[in-house]
């Protein structure tokens, strides 16, 4: 903290060159887990991809998006958000997280992030495979389910892999809206593309009333249709918003499990979250970032500025709506 601002601030690059110092998201203050009552926004790490179907790595994710977001200013360029003036924003460190068992992994990020609620902090989290984002969800909306605008280039709503494994990252959603954690009808899908296993892979988000707008339909619309459509479909009600790294052309995040041609540009994707500002927002994550498949750092600075511009967002929220409720107590 230094005086001429009332909130904790990035290391400044002027003083300490980015790659030095210890590595933090966006090179903030850690919090003290005991004194999340100090934090308003906190940037957490999900290093875990037991959900990953293919090309593994993304448990490393966190780590890499760290070492990049010492990229990052104070200051948004476009919008002039200065996220660190208008919220106590921390790094919250990661979850502690075994690698091999799934379950047991569920329930510690659902544990976690029901303590983080419980303070009333708005959680942006790194991850992982998007598996995560499904225990994220159990510990911020139980009983109060969120509206989602979801950037991804699969719908990540089929039934199951394997004979039977419910729990991969294409099925959070899929389990999200069986558990009454997300509202589909207030969800909208953007970029997914590629191939599938069955025809009727899409039914059931479809069937349930989940938007899904196929990246040949984001080529066809410009920007500010689509945002006008997903503004409207999440409506003024808690909203969450995910992005998947994969929902951009691989030649912009090849570092990144399943990726697939045809996707939308870092640029297009950085308009359509700007697009957002204004929505009553109570989370927001980057998944699916995986260094070891990555090229010179490219695809975790994608996750890093990505997450620069969801925490500019966030803080918006913050700064109209205020601390979120604490709605239950901590276990």
């Amino acid at each position: 903290m230094t005086s001429e601002h009332r909130f904790p601030q990035p290391q400044d690059a002027a003083q300490v060159p980015r790659y030095a110092g210890l590595p933090t998201f966006m090179r903030l203050p850690m919090a003290d887990p005991a004194r999340l009552g100090e934090v308003d926004i906190g940037l957490i790490g999900v290093p875990w991809d037991a959900g990953t179907t293919n090309r593994a790595g993304a448990r490393h994710g966190p780590r890499e998006v760290r070492n990049q977001s010492s990229l990052m200013r104070k200051v948004h360029h476009v919008s002039r958000i200065a996220p660190y003036d208008l919220a106590r924003v921390a790094d919250l460190g990661d979850v502690a997280l075994p690698p091999m068992d799934l379950m047991l992994g569920l329930d510690l990020i659902d544990a976690f992030y029901r303590r983080v609620h419980a303070a009333g902090v708005r959680p942006l989290s790194v991850g992982g495979d998007h598996l995560v984002t499904l225990p994220v969800f159990r510990g911020i909306a139980r009983g109060a389910a969120v509206g989602m605008v979801h950037f991804d280039a699969h719908s990540d709503t089929n039934d199951s892999y394997f004979g039977g494994q419910r729990y991969t990252h294409g099925t959070p959603f899929r389990r999200a809206v069986e558990e009454g954690l997300l509202d589909p009808k207030r969800t909208v899908q953007i970029g997914v593309r590629g191939s599938v296993y069955d025809p009727a892979d899409l039914d059931f988000a479809k069937a349930v009333g989940i938007r899904v707008i196929q990246m040949e339909e984001v080529a066809a619309r410009s920007d500010d249709d689509l945002l006008a459509e997903a503004r409207a479909i999440v409506g003024e009600a808690p909203t969450y918003i995910s992005f998947d790294v994969d929902c951009l052309d691989p030649c912009y995040a090849p570092g990144t499990g399943t990726p697939e041609i045809g996707g939308m540009s870092t640029l297009q994707a950085q308009h359509l979250v700007r697009g957002l500002q204004g929505l009553n927002l109570i989370g927001a994550d980057v998944v699916e970032v995986s260094p070891p498949f990555d090229v010179g750092g490219v695809t975790a600075l994608v996750g890093a500025t990505m997450a620069f511009e969801l925490l500019c967002l966030l803080a918006d929220a913050h700064a109209r709506l205020g601390r979120l409720p604490a709605a239950r107590s901590a276990p």
